[in-house]
C-alpha cells in the first residue's frame, strides 16, 4: 500500500514517514504543494501509482486547500487531510475541496492508521475508469497512453493533461477557467490568465492536429471545451 506523505515540517514528515513504515505502508515524502502534485500526476505515478494521500493543509508554497481540490480534479485518489487547523471551518474547507476524511495534529498513529483502513475500504468500493473510450479514441490515464484505432498517438505533456482533463468529466464542458486552474496551475486571479487563454487555444489546437479526430475536441463557445461520445471502460 503505497502513501504520499506531504508535510513540510521535516521533523514531522520523518516521524509520520518512520512510523506508517513501521504499519506495513510504503511511503513516498514530499515537502511542498508541487512535490505532491508532481507524486500523484506525474510520469512516476502512472508506473506506480498512489493508493491514498495524507495531505498537510499548510504547505509553503500553496495552501494545502487549493492542493486538494488540484488534485482532486485530476485524480481519484482517496485524501487525508492532515493539518493543525481544528476548527470547524477548515474542516469543512478541506471536505469540500474533496478531502475524504480529516484529522487535526496532534494525532496518535493507531487513529490515523485506522483512518487510513476506513478511506481504503470506502473507495475499494468505487469503480475507478482509468480507461476513456470517446469514438476511436482509447485513453489510458493511468499511463497515459493515447491510442486512435488502436494506433498510438505521442503527445507532449500538457497535451495529454488538457485531453485528460477533458476525459474526467464525463463529456461534459469544461470551462477555460478550470483547464487553466487543472492543467497550468493559473488560479482565477492569477496575471497570467489572459496569456494562459492564449496558450490553451494552442493546445487546442495542437492536440487536434495529432489525435486527427473531426469533432472530437468540442468547442462551447463563450465556455470551453468538451469531449464528445465519452464512454468510461472500468478495468
Amino acid at each position: 500500500m503505497k502513501v504520499v506523505l506531504v508535510e513540510d515540517s521535516e521533523a514531522v514528515r520523518d516521524a509520520l514517514t518512520a512510523a506508517l513504515r513501521a504499519a506495513g505502508y510504503r511511503v513516498r515524502p514530499v515537502a511542498s504543494a508541487a512535490a505532491a502534485i508532481e507524486a500523484v500526476t506525474g510520469p512516476d505515478a502512472a508506473a506506480d501509482p498512489p493508493d491514498l494521500v495524507l495531505l498537510d493543509l499548510g504547505l509553503p508554497d500553496l495552501d494545502g486547500v487549493e492542493v486538494c481540490r488540484r488534485l482532486r480534479a485530476r485524480s481519484t485518489v482517496p485524501i487525508i487531510a492532515v493539518t493543525a487547523r481544528g476548527h470547524q471551518q477548515a474542516r469543512v474547507l478541506g471536505l469540500r475541496s474533496g478531502a475524504d476524511d480529516y484529522v487535526v495534529k496532534p494525532f496518535a498513529i493507531d487513529e490515523l492508521t485506522a483512518r487510513i483502513d476506513a478511506v481504503l475500504r470506502r473507495s475499494a468500493g468505487h469503480v475507478v475508469a482509468p480507461v476513456v473510450v470517446a469514438g476511436p479514441l482509447r485513453i489510458d490515464l493511468a499511463r497515459r497512453v493515447v491510442e486512435v484505432d488502436g494506433r498510438e498517438v505521442t503527445l507532449r505533456r500538457k497535451e495529454f493533461d488538457l485531453l485528460a482533463a477533458l476525459a474526467r468529466r464525463d463529456g461534459a464542458v469544461v470551462p477555460r477557467t478550470d483547464l487553466l486552474d487543472d492543467v497550468w496551475g493559473l488560479p482565477p486571479d492569477d496575471p497570467g490568465r489572459e496569456a494562459g487563454l492564449h496558450t490553451l487555444e494552442v493546445h487546442v489546437a495542437a492536440l487536434r492536429a495529432k489525435l486527427d479526430v473531426p469533432g472530437a475536441v468540442v468547442t462551447v463557445r463563450g465556455v470551453g471545451y468538451r469531449l464528445a461520445a465519452v464512454d468510461p471502460e472500468p478495468r
